[in-house]
Formats: structure tokens, C-alpha cells, sequence
């Protein structure tokens, strides 16, 4: 279904039906952090499995072994409409949703939609195309999807929460960086600033739903085959603010060398032409105090802490195809240092 989806008279662009798109619209990561803080993982009665990840550091999803060798990968993830085509939406919300699964080292089993639509505004075809780009995203991954639950909404929302299994002993956990490793990167950045233009101009950027909607397993596939422990994934906190956290639950210093960062292209012109995102510009008030931003101004830092939806992995370790943006080193001065 094209962009051109007609409602009465009008043409229905899905992304002007919310106040924020994608990831971008998350809880901002200062104040998303004073809600969790104290709800720490703690023990549980007669537990059917033993807690691997927890919320503890803020991995990507949770983990839990379970008996035969195995663990179960467990998490959710849904947002509101990032580009205005119901197909490649559900398309990228399904990739992100599975990108949790792929980021502590899993391999998705089974998928559930969440979906909030509001019926009385947009026509229910444009929600079945979603939940249509939903389920191939799933079937690429080679994904169970097997019903969900579905709320009447003011505004539309779409996800997913996802079940999948992992060698418990062969996880990748956000705070298992070590000094000495380089840090790769297997998305480009510049998402955020494309996707913003496209909710205020209409114009179409297929390299970005290209990149939202490439899984990445292949990637976690190839982190845990070079012995790598430690990832996250790139979403809506920018590259900075999951960079942040990996440095601070590793208790290491990351080193960002800007000029080796790639970027999706027109990305560096959306930004000049002024299509950031609050979200951006929340994530990099937060991390702000705990950045030694060298030499670099403000379209830089910008770009760096661009709100990503469906990112890719960012791993501690050396993978093949991925560019090497830095290394982490021993703890010294503030957690993220640009050069």
C-alpha cells in the first residue's frame, strides 16, 4: 500500500497522527532512569529459571536459563508510526522488536503483535498492512507470529513482543566491555534527522527504510562467532546514549573517532537543514555531562546522538563488515571521549 492511501478526501500520511515517530519517541533516558531506579532485579520464590539479565544495567532484553542448556530471551518493543507507508512501518517496528533478541546474543522463537489503532480515525486496511509488514519482518527472521492484543488508541502504536532462546553461556551483555577492545558499529546513523524530515516534508528516503528494516542477525551471528560479549543496539538514545551506557556498566572510558562513523545518505543535509528531533536534542542534553567532546561542534554531537529507530548493533569486539568507530579504554575522566 502506497503513500497515496486515500481517507475521504484526504491523503493519509500516518506519521502526522503522532506527536512523535519511531524510536525518537521514547521516554527521555534521564527521566526514564529515575522511574526504574530501585526496581532491580530481585529473587522470586520457587523461580522456574534463573535470572541471566535483569534490569540492572539496561540490556536490551531479559534473559533467563532454563533447564537442557538454554536460556529464554524475553522483550518488547513498539512505537508510534515513523514513515507514512502502513507496510513499511510494520516492517521496521517488527525489525526493531526483533533487535532486542539479536542484541544480548539470541535467536527469536516467537513473536506477539501490540497494536493500538485509532478505529474511528484511520481505516482499519491501514492497520492490517501494518500487521502484514509486521509478520514478514518476523518470517525473514524465520519468527513465529502468533496473535497479540489490540487496544482502541488515539494515537496508532505498533510492535511487538518477542520470545527467543540463547546459549546461556554465550551472551552479549551491555556491561561486559573490557579496555583494549574496539567498538564496531553494523548500522549507520542518521535515521532520526531522515525520518524527521520525511513526518514535515512528505519526501520519501528508502535508504532509510532500507536500513530500518535490515535485521541484524547476521551481525549478532558474527559478534558471537569472534567471541564477542558485549553489545546494545542502536535506537532511540542515539549512538551516544547507548554508548554511554555500555561505557558506564563496563566501567570504561569509550573513545569515539568521529570521522570513521558512517552515516545513511542526505543524513548530514537533513541535520543542516534543521530536521532534529526533540528526542535528539533530549539525548544529547543527558549525556553532555559525561562527553569530552574534543574539537567537535554542535552538528556533529547532533548527528552522534540522532534518535535511531531499528539500528544497528554496537559491539565491543572487531566484526567482519562492520566499521571500527573507536575502542574503549581504561576508565579516565568522563565516559565518552570524541576524537
Amino acid at each position: 500500500m502506497t503513500l497515496t492511501t486515500r481517507q475521504g478526501q484526504g491523503t493519509v500520511r500516518l506519521t502526522q497522527y503522532a506527536h512523535g515517530g519511531g524510536c525518537a519517541c521514547k521516554i527521555p533516558p534521564g527521566e526514564l532512569e529515575a522511574i526504574v531506579a530501585g526496581l532491580v532485579s530481585r529473587p522470586v520464590a520457587s523461580p522456574a529459571g534463573e535470572l541471566l539479565i535483569g534490569l540492572d544495567d539496561g540490556d536490551d532484553a531479559a534473559v533467563v536459563r532454563v533447564d537442557g542448556g538454554r536460556a529464554i530471551v524475553a522483550t518488547a518493543d513498539f512505537f508510534t508510526p515513523v514513515v507514512d507507508d502502513p507496510y513499511d512501518w510494520g516492517r521496521v517496528a517488527g525489525a526493531n522488536a526483533l533487535s532486542d533478541v539479536y542484541a544480548v546474543g539470541g535467536e527469536p522463537l516467537v513473536a506477539v503483535n501490540l497494536l493500538g489503532w485509532p478505529r474511528q480515525t484511520l481505516p482499519l486496511e491501514l492497520a492490517k498492512e501494518v500487521l502484514r509488514g509486521g509478520l514478514d519482518a518476523a518470517r525473514a527472521a524465520g519468527c513465529h507470529v502468533a496473535g497479540g492484543h489490540s487496544v482502541d488508541d488515539p494515537e496508532p502504536k505498533y510492535g511487538m513482543a518477542v520470545t527467543g532462546l540463547a546459549d546461556p553461556e554465550r551472551l552479549l551483555r551491555i556491561g561486559g566491555g573490557r579496555p583494549g577492545l574496539p567498538i564496531s558499529l553494523t548500522k549507520p546513523l542518521g535515521i532520526g534527522v531522515l525520518n524527521t524530515r520525511h513526518k514535515a516534508t512528505g519526501e520519501v528516503f528508502p535508504q532509510a527504510v532500507a536500513a530500518m528494516t535490515a535485521l541484524n542477525r547476521d551481525a549478532s551471528r558474527a559478534a558471537l562467532a569472534a567471541g564477542a560479549v558485549c553489545a546494545t543496539d542502536v535506537t532511540g538514545f542515539g549512538l551516544l546514549g547507548h554508548l554511554y551506557k555500555l561505557a558506564r556498566a563496563s566501567g570504561v572510558t569509550a573513545v569515539v573517532d568521529v570521522a570513521a562513523v558512517p552515516y545513511v545518505e542526505g543524513a548530514r543535509e537533513a541535520a543542516r537543514g534543521g530536521y532534529v528531533s526533540g528526542g535528539t536534542r533530549r539525548n544529547l542534553d543527558w549525556v553532555r555531562p559525561c562527553l569530552d567532546p574534543g574539537r567537535f561542534g554542535e552538528e556533529d554531537l547532533l548527528l552522534l546522538a540522532d534518535a535511531q529507530t531499528s539500528g544497528g548493533l554496537l559491539v565491543a569486539g572487531e566484526i567482519p563488515g562492520a566499521p571500527v568507530i573507536g575502542e574503549l579504554i581504561p576508565l579516565s575522566g568522563p565516559h565518552l571521549r570524541l576524537r
